[in-house]
């Protein structure tokens, strides 16, 4: 082999090692990409989620309707209209979530905002214990294309 031929091949093989290395850094990239995503989505979901069960809760007259009203509202955010067994299992655990929320708004929210954090950290752990998957992606089912129709 002569002098040249064998950095020609050492050039090859810096090249393919730059490639390989860019390849692996495109592949990070993505899966961290797509985590970040994953993690703003179920943020936002979480927000969304809490801020209409707050609104629903506020003017609840007691605990047990604070807790009907919430459960309410995750069902329709879910549109469980049937309520299965495995939904309605979902929703008892969720109700400890309202119940929190209910006493959290009743104390003016000071004092019972971490217990809120944690009944739902609770929840959310349960349901991915159970059901191994997060919660948050419940929300990800897809909506069901409904026919146009023009009059």
């Amino acid at each position: 082999m002569t002098q040249i031929t064998s950095f020609i091949e050492s050039l090859h093989i810096a090249a393919d090692s730059a490639a390989a290395a860019e390849t692996a850094f495109r592949r990070e990239a993505a899966e961290r990409i797509a985590s970040l995503e994953c993690e703003r989505a179920f943020a936002f979901r979480r927000l969304n989620l809490m801020r209409a069960v707050a609104d629903g809760v506020a003017p609840a007259e007691d605990e047990e309707i604070a807790a009907a009203t919430g459960v309410g509202i995750l069902r329709s955010r879910l549109d469980w209209a049937d309520g299965s067994e495995a939904q309605l299992e979902i929703l008892s655990h969720f109700a400890p979530v309202a119940r929190a929320l209910f006493a959290s708004l009743a104390a003016n929210g000071e004092p019972g905002a971490s217990a809120v954090a944690e009944a739902l950290a609770e929840f959310e752990t349960w349901y991915e214990h159970t059901y191994r998957t997060p919660f948050w992606a419940l929300f990800d089912q897809p909506m069901e294309e409904t026919p146009r129709v023009d009059f």
